[in-house]
């Protein structure tokens, strides 16, 4: 696993508000999230990438093996798969979205270390 992003391509990464995996713009276009894709559906559509992921994160956390990483598990990245993360996302899903996941039976946990009710 690599990741790495020249200074004058940093601005172009966004982190999933949902799992907070770090992924530059064109690739949540070409290949959506590879943990959220399925609830998200963030492939091919800008919008969805603008309203599910930011610019705005800190710290990155680089997986190799999420099921045997204590930071994978203090970050809640556990089940999802290898790559690198950021360990806070600033940004607000909508409420549709997050009503959404919940349909599906998604607990969303807000990446920006508040919690649900006090975000709301």
């Amino acid at each position: 696993m690599s990741f790495y992003a020249a200074p004058n391509q940093q601005r172009h990464l966004r982190a999933c508000m949902v799992c907070s995996i770090v992924q530059s713009q064109t690739k949540f276009q070409r290949d959506g999230c590879p943990n959220c894709e399925t609830s998200l559906q963030l492939r091919g559509n800008s919008e969805a990438i603008q309203e599910c992921t930011s610019q705005v994160f800190e710290g990155l956390i680089a997986v190799r093996d999420p099921t045997v990483s204590w930071v994978a598990r203090w970050q809640r990245l556990d089940n999802y798969v290898p790559g690198t993360y950021a360990t806070k996302v600033t940004g607000t899903l909508p409420d549709y979205i997050i009503g959404s996941l919940e349909d599906q039976g998604v607990k969303y946990v807000p990446r920006d270390g508040t919690t649900a009710e006090e975000a709301t």
